[in-house]
Protein backbone atom coordinates (compact mmCIF):
# COMPACT_ATOMS: atom_id res chain seq x y z
CA UNK A 1 0.00 0.00 0.00
CA UNK A 2 1.33 3.54 -0.96
CA UNK A 3 2.22 5.42 2.25
CA UNK A 4 0.11 8.52 0.84
CA UNK A 5 -3.20 8.10 0.24
CA UNK A 6 -4.96 11.64 -0.47
CA UNK A 7 -3.21 15.25 -1.49
CA UNK A 8 -4.39 18.47 -0.29
CA UNK A 9 -4.23 21.75 -2.35
CA UNK A 10 -3.81 24.99 -1.82
CA UNK A 11 -6.05 27.32 -4.30
CA UNK A 12 -4.42 30.29 -5.61
CA UNK A 13 -0.85 30.14 -6.39
CA UNK A 14 -1.05 26.14 -6.37
CA UNK A 15 -4.13 25.40 -9.03
CA UNK A 16 -5.03 29.03 -10.19
CA UNK A 17 -2.79 31.87 -11.44
CA UNK A 18 -5.49 34.37 -9.83
CA UNK A 19 -2.81 37.16 -9.32
CA UNK A 20 -3.92 39.12 -11.76
CA UNK A 21 -7.48 39.67 -10.85
CA UNK A 22 -6.50 39.94 -6.80
CA UNK A 23 -3.64 42.55 -8.07
CA UNK A 24 -6.52 44.31 -10.56
CA UNK A 25 -9.00 44.21 -7.66
CA UNK A 26 -7.24 45.72 -4.71
CA UNK A 27 -5.54 48.33 -7.37
CA UNK A 28 -9.11 50.07 -7.92
CA UNK A 29 -9.83 49.83 -4.04
CA UNK A 30 -6.79 51.76 -3.66
CA UNK A 31 -7.68 54.33 -6.44
CA UNK A 32 -10.63 55.45 -4.90
CA UNK A 33 -9.23 55.67 -1.97
CA UNK A 34 -6.15 58.03 -3.67
CA UNK A 35 -3.48 55.42 -2.57
CA UNK A 36 -0.64 54.30 -4.08
CA UNK A 37 -1.23 51.05 -6.06
CA UNK A 38 1.67 48.03 -6.24
CA UNK A 39 2.65 45.64 -9.29
CA UNK A 40 1.83 42.14 -9.62
CA UNK A 41 5.14 41.01 -8.55
CA UNK A 42 4.50 43.04 -5.44
CA UNK A 43 1.33 41.09 -4.67
CA UNK A 44 2.62 37.92 -4.79
CA UNK A 45 4.79 38.54 -1.88
CA UNK A 46 1.09 39.70 0.18
CA UNK A 47 -1.36 37.41 -0.84
CA UNK A 48 -2.18 34.04 1.00
CA UNK A 49 -3.06 35.17 4.17
CA UNK A 50 -6.49 36.67 3.60
CA UNK A 51 -8.80 39.75 2.35
CA UNK A 52 -7.94 41.32 5.89
CA UNK A 53 -4.37 40.50 5.65
CA UNK A 54 -4.33 41.59 2.37
CA UNK A 55 -5.67 45.04 3.18
CA UNK A 56 -3.37 45.71 6.09
CA UNK A 57 -0.41 44.86 4.08
CA UNK A 58 -1.34 47.12 1.04
CA UNK A 59 -2.57 50.22 3.44
CA UNK A 60 0.43 53.31 4.36
CA UNK A 61 0.46 53.20 8.05
CA UNK A 62 -1.34 56.21 8.33
CA UNK A 63 -4.11 55.39 7.12
CA UNK A 64 -4.49 52.53 9.09
CA UNK A 65 -6.98 52.38 11.22
CA UNK A 66 -10.04 50.04 11.67
CA UNK A 67 -12.25 52.03 9.79
CA UNK A 68 -10.44 52.25 7.12
CA UNK A 69 -9.90 48.55 6.99
CA UNK A 70 -12.84 47.96 7.21
CA UNK A 71 -13.93 49.89 4.32
CA UNK A 72 -11.13 48.71 2.23
CA UNK A 73 -11.97 44.84 3.18
CA UNK A 74 -16.10 45.97 1.99
CA UNK A 75 -15.05 47.65 -1.23
CA UNK A 76 -12.28 44.96 -1.96
CA UNK A 77 -14.97 41.86 -1.74
CA UNK A 78 -17.00 43.74 -4.22
CA UNK A 79 -14.32 44.50 -6.91
CA UNK A 80 -13.10 40.96 -6.37
CA UNK A 81 -16.66 39.62 -6.50
CA UNK A 82 -16.79 40.99 -10.33
CA UNK A 83 -13.51 40.22 -11.71
CA UNK A 84 -12.25 36.90 -9.99
CA UNK A 85 -12.85 35.20 -13.27
CA UNK A 86 -11.53 37.41 -15.69
CA UNK A 87 -8.08 36.40 -16.13
CA UNK A 88 -7.38 33.42 -13.58
CA UNK A 89 -6.67 29.95 -15.25
CA UNK A 90 -5.42 26.96 -14.10
CA UNK A 91 -1.96 26.92 -14.65
CA UNK A 92 -0.63 24.61 -17.41
CA UNK A 93 -0.60 20.92 -16.13
CA UNK A 94 -2.99 21.23 -13.07
CA UNK A 95 -6.20 19.66 -15.32
CA UNK A 96 -3.89 17.15 -16.63
CA UNK A 97 -2.89 16.23 -12.62
CA UNK A 98 -6.04 16.07 -11.75
CA UNK A 99 -6.90 13.29 -13.42
CA UNK A 100 -4.33 11.32 -13.18
CA UNK A 101 -4.87 11.33 -9.47
CA UNK A 102 -8.06 10.38 -9.89
CA UNK A 103 -7.76 8.06 -11.95
CA UNK A 104 -5.35 6.17 -9.77
CA UNK A 105 -8.08 6.39 -6.85
CA UNK A 106 -6.26 9.39 -4.59
CA UNK A 107 -8.70 11.40 -2.50
CA UNK A 108 -8.18 15.33 -3.08
CA UNK A 109 -9.32 18.15 -1.61
CA UNK A 110 -8.56 21.94 -1.61
CA UNK A 111 -8.17 24.30 1.28
CA UNK A 112 -7.80 28.06 0.78
CA UNK A 113 -7.30 31.18 2.73
CA UNK A 114 -9.50 32.66 0.08
CA UNK A 115 -13.50 33.35 1.64
CA UNK A 116 -15.34 30.03 1.70
CA UNK A 117 -17.92 31.09 -0.91
CA UNK A 118 -15.33 32.61 -3.28
CA UNK A 119 -13.47 29.20 -2.88
CA UNK A 120 -16.21 27.31 -3.69
CA UNK A 121 -17.12 29.39 -6.97
CA UNK A 122 -14.09 29.12 -8.39
CA UNK A 123 -13.36 25.82 -8.16
CA UNK A 124 -17.03 24.87 -9.73
CA UNK A 125 -15.75 27.50 -12.26
CA UNK A 126 -12.54 25.70 -13.53
CA UNK A 127 -12.29 22.30 -12.12
CA UNK A 128 -15.92 21.36 -12.57
CA UNK A 129 -15.27 17.74 -13.62
CA UNK A 130 -12.89 17.57 -10.55
CA UNK A 131 -13.76 15.06 -7.79
CA UNK A 132 -12.66 16.83 -4.61
CA UNK A 133 -13.20 14.80 -1.64
CA UNK A 134 -13.75 18.46 0.40
CA UNK A 135 -13.15 22.27 -0.74
CA UNK A 136 -12.94 24.82 1.94
CA UNK A 137 -12.06 28.14 2.53
CA UNK A 138 -11.92 30.50 4.46
CA UNK A 139 -14.82 31.32 7.37
CA UNK A 140 -15.39 33.48 10.52
CA UNK A 141 -13.89 32.05 13.43
CA UNK A 142 -12.43 29.49 11.70
CA UNK A 143 -8.08 29.30 11.70
CA UNK A 144 -6.92 29.75 8.94
CA UNK A 145 -3.40 28.73 7.49
CA UNK A 146 -0.58 28.57 8.87
CA UNK A 147 -2.77 26.94 11.79
CA UNK A 148 -3.52 22.85 10.83
CA UNK A 149 -7.29 23.50 12.16
CA UNK A 150 -8.69 23.03 8.33
CA UNK A 151 -6.03 20.13 6.92
CA UNK A 152 -7.04 18.27 10.41
CA UNK A 153 -10.66 18.58 9.55
CA UNK A 154 -10.18 17.19 6.17
CA UNK A 155 -8.21 14.68 7.49
CA UNK A 156 -11.04 13.93 9.69
CA UNK A 157 -13.56 14.14 7.43
CA UNK A 158 -11.98 12.00 4.92
CA UNK A 159 -11.18 9.13 7.82
CA UNK A 160 -7.69 9.10 6.85
CA UNK A 161 -4.59 10.00 8.96
CA UNK A 162 -3.18 13.27 8.50
CA UNK A 163 0.56 11.31 7.97
CA UNK A 164 -0.97 9.75 4.85
CA UNK A 165 -1.38 13.49 3.36
CA UNK A 166 0.73 15.32 0.65
CA UNK A 167 0.41 19.31 1.45
CA UNK A 168 1.17 21.21 -2.11
CA UNK A 169 0.68 24.66 -1.60
CA UNK A 170 3.04 28.19 -3.15
CA UNK A 171 3.54 29.78 0.36
CA UNK A 172 4.67 29.51 3.43
CA UNK A 173 1.16 29.35 5.25
CA UNK A 174 1.12 25.87 3.76
CA UNK A 175 3.95 24.75 4.65
CA UNK A 176 3.89 25.73 7.57
CA UNK A 177 0.03 24.72 7.91
CA UNK A 178 1.07 20.68 6.47
CA UNK A 179 3.62 20.44 9.44
CA UNK A 180 1.74 21.26 12.06
CA UNK A 181 -0.79 18.59 11.05
CA UNK A 182 1.62 16.00 9.90
CA UNK A 183 1.05 16.05 6.38
CA UNK A 184 4.13 15.87 3.81
CA UNK A 185 5.08 19.38 2.55
CA UNK A 186 5.64 19.98 -1.14
CA UNK A 187 6.52 23.35 -2.64
CA UNK A 188 5.28 24.36 -6.05
CA UNK A 189 7.91 26.71 -7.21
CA UNK A 190 5.40 28.36 -10.26
CA UNK A 191 3.36 29.81 -7.63
CA UNK A 192 3.27 33.50 -5.99
CA UNK A 193 6.43 32.81 -3.54
CA UNK A 194 9.86 31.80 -4.24
CA UNK A 195 12.04 28.51 -3.33
CA UNK A 196 13.84 30.08 -0.66
CA UNK A 197 10.44 30.68 1.53
CA UNK A 198 9.13 27.53 0.76
CA UNK A 199 12.78 26.05 2.14
CA UNK A 200 12.51 28.14 5.30
CA UNK A 201 9.44 27.66 6.10
CA UNK A 202 9.61 23.52 6.11
CA UNK A 203 8.92 22.05 2.61
CA UNK A 204 9.77 18.77 2.59
CA UNK A 205 9.92 18.13 -1.46
CA UNK A 206 9.77 21.40 -4.36
CA UNK A 207 8.39 20.43 -7.31
CA UNK A 208 8.70 22.98 -10.75
CA UNK A 209 5.39 22.09 -12.77
CA UNK A 210 2.35 20.37 -10.77
CA UNK A 211 2.82 16.66 -13.24
CA UNK A 212 6.33 16.33 -11.24
CA UNK A 213 3.70 15.51 -8.25
CA UNK A 214 3.21 12.14 -10.17
CA UNK A 215 7.06 11.83 -10.76
CA UNK A 216 7.35 12.47 -6.31
CA UNK A 217 4.44 10.05 -5.64
CA UNK A 218 6.47 7.42 -7.79
CA UNK A 219 9.69 7.77 -5.47
CA UNK A 220 7.81 7.17 -2.07
CA UNK A 221 8.33 3.70 -0.97
CA UNK A 222 5.82 1.24 -0.20
CA UNK A 223 4.81 1.88 3.63
CA UNK A 224 6.54 -0.17 5.54
CA UNK A 225 4.07 -0.31 8.89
Amino acid sequence: MLRYQAVIFDLDGTLLDSIADLADSMNNVMQKMGLPVYGIEEYKLMVGYGIRDLVLRVLPGEVRDEATIERCIVMLREEYGRRWALKTRPYEGVIELLEKLAANGMKMSILSNKLDTLTKLAVSRFFPDSRFACVMGASPGKPCKPDPYGALLIARNLQIAACRFLFLGDSDADMKAAAAAGMFSVGALWGFRGENELRNSGARALIRHPLDLLELLKRIPPDEL
